[in-house]
């Protein structure tokens, strides 16, 4: 409430309005309805705003009284936005206002805190549920759909596709193990050791190049256990933390599945990275072009933003098969890879027709081709035209998608979004816009050409040194509260972080590793380092160590080799490097540049000691570069 208060007061003097009542209808509710009000109840009339920018016409909220035609709360912001008796956008809305708007209802939108039991169970409802719509859109989608989705996914990634079916049938394939869980529980260095397989990879990948180094060690291959397809682990169907509405629901694939599909993606990256054409029209790693095209279209209003719900789920696993049925050992690959069953809690292990979940290393990907094929049938299908190559580059600055967030020609918004929803995609038409000056893509919002992004709020303030997650949280808070100009509000938190970092809260430049201050009149140097005469401040850093997780014998020998060769292939394909996004890779610059004498990409010496993701972060104080 203090914080909400704070920046609320703050936008108020931005405005020339006043926030007095606002702050006490906030406090009241609050102290009714508890934290579900800062972060459902607000956001939804967030979100609600966001649609009347884009319909040019305000509404009602069911949640808030009406003055007029606008919701009595945040009125003073309100009015400067849209007319008070008839709701209309004002030709010359006051941009502050908008974000403070977006700022006051948005901001706790995203804290991540547990969901309760109930909504838990309603998350785990609706992935069922979604799994029956998805069996019911394939019944409905006859063969002429099924020839069209052929037809223009082969026009718009043949020549990916067949670079992949030629490194297949080469075994030119590299796997990886990520630092995440696995369905069967292993440790991260214990992923090394695994000798489960099963028959259907077995086919397309043998045991004897995948688990173990050469085949000195196919001595080994006896131990391996090959699972046949009734017999395989079901991923497990998990939730974490997204919101207080709802969690966010992942699959949690078993080792083997997870190892192959890592080898998969790079092979998919690499031909991706090779075609000109897909390089514009599909993103991975980097959502800046997709925020320049969201700020581009609230200016021109040439294309549409497209955010769609239950994106991943709704994936039909007959749209993949049918996107790849002329590439057979591709499609063999992509349908070993996947998991055919998944473990649901409350509803037990289910029989899976979508293509996969969050979770698998091959979900994003998959699902971006498959609704990158659906624009261009709904944009074919608008133009009443059978398109060519040569049509599809005459979209590539109108045309992109990264994950499910979709930019497409306004012109032919009515038709891709009837195509999408016909192939089982699900367009969130209240987070999708078109219609007026109003953009939001990857993160980023625009309002006639102008950023209206908002600072969001991910972790409760810490009131102790030892809640260092919390420390972390707000110190990054403030830097971003600062940035966006809450410069009242930073003095505040301030003051409450520099009663708890007692060691020191120095300023310092965004690159620096010390938990503290970014401003603009520059850094702060305490003292220079006694060999590298650089500047250094007292201060707090972030301390997360790998859990301790030895590995020996063919185990340690097979991640070494696998290291070796990744640094092998990335070193020899600098130009696909920026290709491999941070999910699937983990690794920075930094890591490619370490000595050639490391045993393994992104590394450190005691790899084969400690690895995984850390159990937990804590803080240290001392000497730290301000750089």
């Amino acid at each position: 409430m203090s914080l909400w208060s704070q920046i609320a007061e703050e936008s108020a003097i931005r405005c020339c309005t006043d926030a007095t009542r606002d702050i006490n209808t906030v406090s009241r509710r609050v102290e009714h309805e508890g934290l579900s009000f800062l972060t459902i109840t607000l956001p939804s009339l967030g979100k609600a705003t966001q649609k009347w920018l884009d319909l040019g016409q305000a509404g009602t909220h069911p949640s808030f009284e009406k003055d007029g035609s606008l919701p009595r709360f945040l009125g003073g912001y309100l009015s400067r936005v849209f007319d008070r008796s008839s709701g209309a956008l004002l030709d010359d809305p006051c941009i502050d206002s908008i974000i403070a708007i977006r700022q006051l209802t948005l901001m706790f939108g995203k804290l991540l805190v547990p969901c309760s039991p109930a909504r838990t169970r309603a998350a785990m409802q609706n992935f069922v549920e979604c799994e029956q719509d998805v069996r019911q859109t394939d019944k409905d989608l006859n063969q002429e759909d099924l020839t069209e989705f052929r037809e223009m996914s082969s026009l718009l990634f043949r020549e990916v596709f067949t670079q992949m079916e030629r490194d297949l049938h080469y075994g030119q394939l590299q796997p990886k193990h990520g630092p995440g869980s696995v369905a069967d529980g292993l440790t991260s260095n214990g992923k090394y050791q695994s000798r489960t397989w099963t028959r259907r990879l077995e086919d397309v990948f043998p045991s004897y190049e995948y688990l173990i180094p050469n085949l000195h060690f196919r001595d080994e291959l006896d131990e391996v256990n090959i699972l046949e397809p009734g017999m395989e682990q079901p991923v497990k169907v998990v939730s974490v933390p997204k919101t207080l509405k709802a969690p966010r629901i992942i699959a949690v694939e078993p080792t083997c599945m997870q190892y192959t599909q890592q080898a998969l993606l790079r092979c998919f990256l690499a031909a991706h990275g090779r075609d000109e054409l897909l390089r514009d029209l599909i993103g991975f790693n980097d959502q800046s072009p997709n925020q320049r095209m969201a700020h581009d279209a609230s200016l021109d209003g040439e294309t549409a933003t497209l955010d769609l719900s239950d994106a991943s789920d709704r994936v039909s696993n007959q749209l993949v098969r049918t996107m790849v049925g002329h590439w057979p050992l591709l499609s063999r690959a992509l349908d070993a890879t996947r998991s055919r069953r998944a473990e649901v809690p409350g509803h037990g292990v289910i029989r899976l027709a979508k293509y996969a979940s969050m979770g698998s290393a091959l979900c994003f990907p998959v699902e971006a081709m498959v609704f990158t094929t659906m624009i261009f049938i709904g944009i074919q299908r608008s133009l009443n035209v059978t398109m060519t190559r040569k049509d599809i580059k005459s979209f590539r600055n109108s045309v992109r998608v990264y994950g499910d967030d979709l930019i497409v020609p306004v012109d032919h918004v009515p038709m891709i979004v009837q195509t999408l929803e016909h192939f089982g995609a699900r367009v969130g038409l209240d987070k999708s816009f078109w219609t007026g000056r109003f953009r939001e893509s990857c993160g980023k919002e625009y309002f006639n050409g102008t950023d209206v992004s908002l600072v969001r709020v991910r972790q409760a303030l810490p009131s102790t040194i030892t809640d260092a997650p919390g420390v972390i949280s707000a110190v990054s808070l403030r830097n971003q509260l600062y940035l966006a100009g809450y410069w009242k509000t930073v003095r505040w938190l301030d003051k409450k972080l520099g009663s708890l970092l007692k060691a020191g809260y120095p300023y310092v430049l965004p690159t620096s590793p010390v938990l503290g201050r970014v401003s603009f009149l520059g850094y702060q140097s305490d003292r220079m380092h006694p060999f590298l005469h650089s500047p250094q401040v007292r201060g707090y850093v972030v301390e997360a160590k790998a859990p301790s997780d030895e590995l020996g014998d063919t185990g340690a020998l097979l991640k070494c080799l696998l290291g070796l060769e990744s640094r092998s292939t990335l070193r020899g394909a600098e130009s696909h490097l920026s290709l491999v996004p941070c999910y699937e890779s983990g690794l920075s610059q930094r890591n490619v540049e370490t000595s050639p004498w490391s045993p393994t990409v992104g590394q450190d010496e005691r790899h084969l000691e400690r690895s995984g993701r850390p159990r937990r972060v804590s803080i240290k104080p001392g000497w730290w570069s301000s750089e």
